[in-house]
């Protein structure tokens, strides 16, 4: 599968994926991208044109997959305006208005995989903020399936729980033993995990799928 990555500030790391693709014998681009600036989405499309062209020869691409993301653990009375306007422009809005302005550029036929998290489905303390977002992106994720059916494009959400080996997510001792201790597989999720379920979510066996939440979770608080 040829690729193209976005990255928001993790530029060095953005490069070794590219290389690791290209190892296989795939193409690749990166291209930078603040999720929370929408200013900004009209030239970072101009940049995914002229990449599709040069690099894929191609106008088009097949799958979006929204997987910005950021973390905020605080509790209601003491999460402020500008952490809530960091996790609705990064977390929905920018979502909401990237893939707007993608619609032109997917293929028929295509797909839409929004990331989401367990945390809109259960209650943990201090995460009301990120939580709603998601919850509102889930609520997006079937308009975009209902709206885009016409023209054969699925949109579906993955929901991850706590997922360690890079990222947002605080990781120590203490947070992997909770949730191995809420997770009916008993361990911790690590980004292969969900990896394989988005791919999965982008091939002909997942065709019938559309506008559904796949929960991946190892089955948390069940």
């Amino acid at each position: 599968m040829d690729v193209i990555l976005t990255y928001r500030s993790q530029q060095a790391e953005a490069a070794a994926v590219v290389a690791d693709i290209e190892a296989l014998g795939r193409r690749a681009v990166a291209l930078p991208l603040d999720a929370a600036n929408i200013s900004t989405f009209d030239t970072f499309f101009a940049q995914v044109t002229t990449a599709l062209g040069d690099t894929f020869g191609t106008d088009q691409f097949d799958f979006l997959i929204n997987n910005a993301g950021t973390s905020l653990s605080a509790p209601i009375i003491e999460t402020t305006e500008a952490q809530f306007d960091e996790m609705l422009n990064v977390h929905f809005k920018g979502v909401y208005f990237l893939t707007q302005k993608a619609l032109s550029l997917l293929r028929d036929g295509g797909r839409v995989i929004n990331i989401s998290t367990v945390s809109a489905r259960s209650s943990f303390a201090g995460f009301s903020a990120y939580a709603s977002m998601k919850g509102a992106v889930e609520v997006f994720t079937r308009y975009l399936a209902l709206e885009l059916g016409p023209r054969g494009i699925a949109a579906n959400v993955v929901a991850p729980g706590a997922v360690f080996g890079g990222g947002a997510m605080m990781d120590t001792p203490e947070i992997r033993t909770w949730v191995r201790q809420m997770t009916a597989l008993g361990r911790v999720a690590e980004p292969d995990d969900i990896g394989g379920i988005v791919a999965f979510l982008c091939t002909d066996a997942a065709r019938w799928l559309n506008g559904q939440r796949l929960e991946a979770t190892g089955g948390v608080m069940l």
